[in-house]
């Protein structure tokens, strides 16, 4: 099984609200997940995120690969190194 880490999108029409989890890759985009990881939210000004770095962590050793901007996302937030 392919983890990945990515965004699965939630909220309202045209109000956008991520959520970051780990998922299997060959799942759909919003379907069902393996763990919530943190959140983002574009809509507000500065854009929210909030991400749980041990579970990120852990999931990075354990081999998941993240989307790139999951990853812009991490490097933001001192997750990982650039």
């Amino acid at each position: 099984m392919a983890v990945k880490l990515r965004l699965t999108r939630m909220g309202a029409k045209k109000a956008p609200f991520y959520r970051i989890v780990a998922t299997d890759g060959r799942k759909a985009r919003d379907g069902q997940y393996i763990e919530q990881i943190g959140y983002y939210d574009p809509t507000k000004e500065p854009a929210e995120v909030k991400i749980d770095a041990e579970i990120a962590k852990k999931w990075l050793a354990n081999g998941a690969q993240p989307t790139e901007t999951v990853r812009a996302l991490f490097v933001k937030n001192g997750v990982i190194e650039k």
